[in-house]
This record gives C-alpha cells, sequence and structure tokens, in this order.
C-alpha cells in the first residue's frame, strides 16, 4: 500500500508560535501559566502543555491573581485584554500575526467610514475576536444566500474581511458576489489571506487525483481540517477526519492501495507518523512524500520570551 504525504500539511507558523510561547514561558516562570480557552485546536496539543504545568481555563477571571496568562492563536476580544489589564495580570498574546493582520486591516476600514462585513463562521473562536476588536458593528456572512440578505443601499462604502481559516478558494464566490451587488466595496488584497489555508487547500486538491481515499489528521473542532476533508470529498474521493491513529477504521482502506494523508494546521507530526504506523499493522506500506511548497515563514515571539 502506498502513503502518499501532502505537501505542506500539519503546523503552520502561527500554531508553532502560539506553542512555544506557552512552553518558553512554562520554562521561564515555571508552572503555573494559565492559558485562555485551547491555544490551538487539537486535543493532543492542548494535553502535552496540561503534562508540562500549562492550565487551560475559559475565562480570565478563573486565572489568580498575579498568574501570568496566554491568550489562544485565535484572537481575542479587547474586554479579554482589558479584564486582564484591570486585574494586572501579565499577559502573553499568542494571536497568529495573520489574525491580527485581519484585526488591523477591519479597524483601518472602519476609521474610514466604512461598514464592516466579516466572512467567517458564527461561534469560531478567531471570529467571535475579530468583532470584539471592533468598536462598530459587524456583519457576519457566511454564504450567498447571507450576501443576498444584507439590507444595504448599494453605493454605501462598505468593506469586507475574512476569517484566516477560509482560503481564497472558499470566500471567491462570496467575494465575487459582494462586488457585483455594491458598488462601493473593498477589501484585502487576495495574497493577505492565510498563506497556511490555501496551501493545505491545494495540496488535498492535488493529492485527490493520486490516491483512492483521504485521511485527514485533526481535531473535529477545527475549522481548516474540516475543510481539508469537504475538498476531498468536492474532489471525488472518500475522506475521513481523524483525531488520531486509534479513530482509524480499516474498512476504509480495504482493497485501496493508494491512501492520502495530510494534516490541520494545528496537529502534530507525530499523530501523521502514529497513523503511518497503524496502517503498517494492516499491511506492509510504502511512504511516499508528494511534491508541494515549502514553507519556511516564522513568526517572532514576544520579546520577553526570546533566546
Amino acid at each position: 500500500m502506498k502513503v502518499i504525504l501532502a505537501q505542506p500539511r500539519g503546523f503552520c507558523a502561527g500554531v508553532v508560535r502560539a506553542i512555544e510561547i506557552v512552553e518558553r514561558a512554562l520554562d521561564k516562570y515555571q508552572s503555573p501559566v494559565y492559558v485562555r480557552h485551547e491555544i490551538v485546536h487539537n486535543k493532543h496539543v492542548v494535553d502535552s502543555l496540561k503534562a508540562k504545568g500549562a492550565i487551560f481555563v475559559e475565562e480570565v477571571d478563573q486565572v489568580p491573581d498575579g498568574a501570568r496568562v496566554v491568550f489562544s492563536a485565535h484572537g481575542v476580544a479587547k474586554s479579554v485584554f482589558e479584564a486582564a489589564a484591570a486585574r494586572n495580570l501579565p499577559v502573553f498574546d499568542a494571536t497568529c500575526p495573520l489574525v491580527s493582520k485581519v484585526h488591523n486591516q477591519a479597524k483601518r476600514f472602519v476609521r474610514q467610514g466604512r461598514v464592516l462585513i466579516l466572512i467567517g463562521h458564527a461561534a469560531h473562536p478567531e471570529v467571535e475576536g475579530t468583532i470584539g476588536q471592533i468598536d462598530a458593528e459587524v456583519h457576519l456572512i457566511s454564504t450567498l444566500a447571507d450576501v443576498a440578505a444584507l439590507d444595504f443601499p448599494v453605493d454605501l462604502p462598505l468593506a469586507y474581511v475574512t476569517q484566516t481559516t477560509l482560503s481564497v478558494d472558499d470566500t471567491r464566490a462570496v467575494i465575487d458576489a459582494l462586488k457585483a451587488r455594491f458598488t462601493d466595496i473593498v477589501g484585502p488584497d487576495t495574497a493577505d489571506i492565510c498563506y497556511a489555508t490555501q496551501h493545505r487547500q491545494s495540496a488535498v486538491r492535488d493529492l485527490s487525483r493520486m490516491v483512492e481515499v483521504i485521511l485527514v489528521v485533526g481535531a473535529k473542532n477545527s475549522s481548516n481540517s474540516n475543510r481539508l476533508r469537504e475538498i476531498g470529498l468536492e474532489e471525488g474521493t472518500p475522506s475521513y477526519l481523524i483525531a488520531d491513529a486509534s479513530a482509524l477504521d480499516p474498512s476504509w482502506i480495504e482493497g485501496k492501495e493508494t491512501i492520502g494523508l495530510t494534516a490541520g494546521a494545528s496537529a502534530p507530526e507525530s499523530l501523521i507518523i502514529e497513523v503511518i504506523e497503524a496502517l503498517r499493522r494492516i499491511e506492509p506500506v510504502v511512504v511516499m512524500p508528494m511534491d508541494g511548497v515549502e514553507e519556511h515563514i516564522q513568526f517572532r515571539l514576544p520579546a520577553e520570551l526570546r533566546a
């Protein structure tokens, strides 16, 4: 059985930075270091950090006085920063720089007097954080029907930004519909959309033409991991999202000669290796990395945590 590994796959630079912030804070200040919400959407990552001494909480008011707190890679509302500042809690902000870029773009559009539209998924932590960063009403949409339902004059000055875990492909139809309906609308350049999301989705589209089934390693609450599975299905390839090797159903690969394997941006490479070992227990495996984009982007850590 051939196992073809998508390239790129797994951790993106924003996830690497977020995890390293927690690890370095623990190394420098010792446990406990508190983390508000999951640092990234992956239980294995969270459990690993818990084992090192990180304590995960839902809200800042659960953090003891004087304790250090890390905000997750998804970003948080201004009210969360204000709640920490009111108690003089030392904060390490692990918000992905690309998410912060969306926040800054949105604020700039609002300062220009434009009504802001956010393309994203309701209840996603990144969306909640972005809305909470803006001192104006934000109109959340995700579908073409949502565009049709917007009750604005056609010439009203508008602007849009997008959730970073949506790719250029994911948002193209909605953005085209906005531009077709409204005469004065602006948004970020497509180059500003998260590179990691687009790269991983493009890799799955290429992978689907090479394999009979695709396994996506990632958490059920990971937006980008779910989207990778959906893309495989859209391309006509049976595709399954698994949290780890224990979730592998041998019936999925029965009689198959070529298996595609990828991982969402918050899934560690160790889980990919475990899935390969699980496949080897079913039958002999040859692992073949796919040609693809090599990512070399790194994001700077907070100054206090740099070596």
